[in-house]
């Protein structure tokens, strides 16, 4: 295995892992500083996650909410971006292998997230659809849309309703805002685009385990989503589990049957897992163990933030929630321990939650303070608008937004085929 090319120097080398919140972040506070930094990432762009639901929803173009590594570094000698898949850590000679070679390191911080969780079934990951990379996000668009386009041709309402139906499964912040969107677009969008159908046909069916939706927000909140959904004609299971879904049936432990082509699962991630790491460090989740320096438990110079972390403490003992204010918070924490030397304890500061149901629709947690309806939606737009990386992307998405609102309509309903030549 070659030693992967970077060029030779003095300084300490930091290498990250992944290029999310964490990654991305941290990389961005070192690259400044007297270190040279090494960012692997499996994709050469960053994508903002909390706005991949409405690319799947023709809401967004994936490139409106990606942006590439290399333009956010183009100033910077000190980093060095490579494009490859971590395969293993050799702790004893500070090494990590990789599918393009191996890389020397004197600090290594694991940033690289969580996947879907499907919690050992195999059938639920083989048929569901999923939402956690933009590729997954373009094929749920095109199975939305081809689906849309077969119903137009079949007759039979029976063999059509599978065809229109879709199934969620998680109410978190994923499956509200996934099934506020198409909520939307039946109740906007099919009766222009398919006027042969009868968008009173179309049901969509948001299944949560929990006696709630968005379980990690307020009582409030959950209400008020959860009558905005039904607003929008969305019927809400909670207190309900998914026992299986096969043969294009999925069948729920409240009794209920139905016949769908879509199931989308965003019930919950788990860690991905590197080998070289002993499973002592692992907890629920496959979230690694660090201590309050984002320091992985026995060992010297291996840190873990973001997603894929998890600080136990009596007062968090499952760990922080995966969202990005923790992976953002965490970065700048041990950019600052790093660069200043210290050992300075992680205290996260909860600003708030909050979750988009559709149109003058979301529900807005912050301290004490809990609010929802068309104030709540403008602080969710100006929150997610001024997280975007680069004036472009945000000016793009505001122009999409700005349009949708006033036309109620957008025209990025296009199913995209990735075709290759014929040998």
């Amino acid at each position: 295995m070659p030693i992967v090319n970077i060029p030779e120097t003095d300084l300490k080398r930091v290498v990250i892992v992944g290029a999310g919140f964490a990654g991305l972040t941290l990389a961005q506070k070192l690259a400044k500083q007297n270190f040279q930094v090494v960012l692997i990432d499996k994709n050469n762009y960053h994508t903002f996650q909390p706005l991949m639901y409405q690319v799947a929803m023709s809401g967004l173009e994936p490139s409106s909410i990606i942006f590439p590594l290399r333009k956010a570094f183009q100033k910077n000698k000190k980093i060095h971006i490579r494009i490859g898949k971590v395969l293993e850590i050799v702790k004893e000679e500070n090494k990590i292998v990789t599918d393009i070679g191996h890389c020397y390191y004197d600090i290594l911080i694991l940033a690289h997230g969580a996947t879907t969780n499907f919690f050992g079934n195999q059938s639920l990951a083989a048929n569901s659809l999923v939402l956690k990379s933009v590729g997954e996000a373009m094929h749920l668009r095109n199975e939305i849309l081809k689906d849309y386009e077969n119903a137009v041709i079949t007759r039979n309402h029976n063999e059509r309703q599978p065809f229109l139906d879709t199934v969620i499964i998680g109410g978190g912040p994923t499956g509200v805002e996934l099934a506020g969107s198409l909520a939307e677009m039946k109740q906007d969008i099919l009766p222009k685009d398919y006027h042969e159908l009868n968008a009173s046909e179309v049901d969509i069916y948001l299944v949560e385990r929990g006696d709630r939706l968005l379980g990690t927000m307020s009582e409030k909140s959950s209400a008020a989503a959860k009558k905005f959904l039904e607003d929008l004609g969305v019927k809400v299971l909670v207190s309900t589990a998914l026992d299986s879904f096969e043969n294009g049936v999925a069948k729920l432990s409240n009794g209920l049957e139905i016949e769908s082509r879509k199931l989308i699962w965003a019930a919950g991630i788990t860690g991905n897992t590197i080998k070289g790491l002993t499973p002592e460090v692992y907890t629920r989740g496959n979230r690694l163990i660090v201590d309050t320096q984002n320091k992985i438990v026995g060992s010297d110079n291996i840190y873990a933030i973001g997603d894929i972390s998890a600080i136990i403490t009596p007062d968090t003992p499952n760990g922080h929630p995966q969202v990005a204010q923790v992976a953002l918070q965490q970065a700048r924490h041990l950019a600052n321990n790093l660069i200043k030397g210290t050992t300075i304890p992680f205290k996260y500061r909860d600003l708030g939650s909050m979750a988009t149901i559709g149109r003058n629709k979301a529900v807005v947690d912050i301290g004490k303070l809990h609010f929802n309806g068309f104030f709540a939606w403008f602080v969710w737009l100006f929150v997610h608008l001024a997280a975007i990386l680069g004036v472009k992307n945000k000016v793009f998405v505001l122009i999409n937004w700005l349009w949708s609102y006033v036309t109620y309509d957008q025209s990025l309903r296009l199913i995209l085929k990735a075709e290759t030549k014929e040998e």
